[in-house]
C-alpha cells in the first residue's frame, strides 16, 4: 500500500508507483528525490537517507510544516480556517478570501487549503508568484479522503529520514554520493507544458539548455557509478523529444504503459500517443509486465 501524497501536483507519479519501485535498486543508501513536486515517490522509497529538493519553496515549506507539526494540530487548523471562511464547494466568495489573505501574508497551511478548494486541486501562480487557481465550484472540497492522504503523508515525513531542501537542480550538491546512493529525477517536459515550467508563473521555465544540462548532470554521476533514474516521455501529442531519444540510447530504457486520465480534458485527440519512460543506467532486475528495450 503507497502513500498519497494529499497534493494533486501535475504530473505525479502516485499510479506509476508499483513500477517505478520495481525499477529502483533494491538497496539505497541516500535516496535523492531531484524534482521533488508532490513528492509521492520519494515519501515512498525505502532508503537510509532521502533528500526531498524542489526549487518550489512553497512546497518544500508546506513539506516542513507537515514534517514538524502534529496531526492533531494540522487537522485542528484545516477545520478551523474552514470554519471561519465558511469554505464548501459552492462559497467562491470564501475561496476568493482566502486567496486575497495567503496573497498578502503566504503561509503553508493556507496554501494547502486552497489546493484543496481549487479547481482541480491545482496549484498555480502568476508571474508576480501570488496563488491564482480559480475555485473549484461543485466539484473540489478538503474530504476525508484528502484528509486521510494528508495523515498518511505527515507520518511518513516525520518517520523517516528526510531532509529538505529548495535548490535549483545544478546547484544541489551531489559530490559526497557514491555507488551505494541513486538520484531519482523527474523534471519538466520539454515537450508538454506544465503550469509549473511554462515560463509565465513567476518560476524558471525550462528549455533545451535546461534539458541539456540535466542530461550532462547524469552522464556526470554515471561517470562515478551513482544509479539514477529519469522519468520523461519521448513522444507527446505529435511532438518528439530529439535530444532525449538520441541521449537515452547509451543507455537501458523502460517504457510504461500508462493513460494521463487526470489530464486527459487537455487533449483534443484522447487517443493522442505519449510515450513515457524510466532511462536508467543500470538494467533494472525481475520481471516487469513493461516493454523493456536497451540500448547501446
Amino acid at each position: 500500500m503507497y502513500i498519497k501524497s494529499p497534493l494533486n501536483y501535475t504530473g505525479g507519479k502516485y499510479q506509476l508507483l508499483p513500477a517505478l519501485i520495481q525499477i529502483f535498486p533494491k538497496q539505497i543508501g541516500t535516496f535523492v528525490d531531484l524534482f521533488a513536486g508532490g513528492f509521492n515517490v520519494g515519501v515512498n522509497v525505502k532508503a537510509n537517507k532521502i533528500i526531498c529538493n524542489d526549487h518550489i519553496g512553497y512546497l518544500i515549506d508546506m513539506y516542513k510544516y507537515f514534517q514538524n507539526t502534529s496531526d492533531q494540530e494540522i487537522i485542528l487548523n484545516i477545520n478551523n480556517r474552514i470554519k471561519q471562511f465558511n469554505l464548501n464547494q459552492e462559497n467562491i466568495i470564501g475561496y476568493n478570501n482566502l486567496r486575497d489573505l495567503y496573497n498578502k501574508n503566504p503561509n503553508s497551511l493556507d496554501l494547502f487549503i486552497l489546493t484543496c478548494y481549487a479547481f482541480n486541486h491545482q496549484i498555480r501562480f502568476n508571474n508576480s508568484q501570488k496563488f491564482n487557481s480559480p475555485f473549484g465550484k461543485a466539484r473540489s472540497s478538503y474530504n476525508k479522503k484528502i484528509e486521510e492522504n494528508l495523515i498518511n503523508f505527515s507520518r511518513a515525513l516525520k518517520e523517516k529520514n528526510i531532509t529538505f531542501f529548495t535548490n535549483d537542480f545544478l546547484h544541489i550538491d551531489l559530490s559526497s554520493l557514491n555507488d551505494s546512493d541513486f538520484v531519482y529525477c523527474d523534471p519538466p517536459y520539454l515537450i508538454s507544458t506544465g503550469s509549473y515550467n511554462d515560463g509565465n508563473r513567476g518560476f524558471k521555465n525550462w528549455t533545451e539548455k535546461e534539458e541539456k544540462q540535466l542530461l550532462s548532470l547524469l552522464d556526470s554521476l554515471h561517470s562515478k557509478n551513482v544509479k539514477f533514474a529519469l522519468s520523461n516521455v519521448l513522444k507527446h501529442k505529435g511532438n518528439e523529444n530529439i535530444i532525449l531519444n538520441d541521449w537515452c540510447k547509451k543507455y537501458f530504457v523502460t517504457y510504461l504503459d500508462k493513460k494521463y486520465s487526470n489530464c486527459s480534458y487537455h487533449l483534443k485527440n484522447k487517443n493522442t500517443e505519449t510515450v513515457e519512460v524510466v532511462i536508467t543506467n543500470y538494467q533494472p532486475q525481475g520481471d516487469m509486465p513493461w516493454q523493456q528495450q536497451t540500448l547501446f
